[in-house]
């Protein structure tokens, strides 16, 4: 089992910045990848970024340039998020990856206003 817990969402306005954070713990030597995705109401749950064990990460185009994906050798994994803009209003989850089995963190609340 994978424990994660995200911390670091709020209100922001357009243009500025947040900092997600996400701590993992329980069976964490066996995680390959971790990352964000998020999801709004009534729409399918998206990646946002993650990031594998050798350091290779992947990002939605729609957040290239803007947001940065970084990890703490697998206790954490964070998410910079800049320029922010209404459409990157959503409930961020962290994810995990561990032995091909998922698990997602409660979810932190992103709000974004124009």
């Amino acid at each position: 089992q994978v424990r994660l817990v995200e911390s670091g969402g709020g209100l922001v306005q357009a243009g500025g910045s947040l900092r997600l954070s996400c701590a993992a713990s329980g069976l964490i030597f066996s995680v390959s990848r971790l990352g964000w995705y998020r999801q709004v109401p009534g729409k399918q749950r998206e990646l946002v970024a993650t990031m594998a064990t050798d350091g290779s990460t992947d990002y939605a185009d729609s957040v290239k340039g803007r947001f940065t994906i970084s990890s703490n050798a697998k206790i954490a994994v964070y998410l910079q998020m800049n320029s922010l803009k209404p459409e990157d209003t959503a409930v961020y989850y962290c994810y995990a990856d561990s032995r091909s089995r998922e698990y997602w963190g409660q979810g932190t609340q992103v709000t974004v206003s124009s």
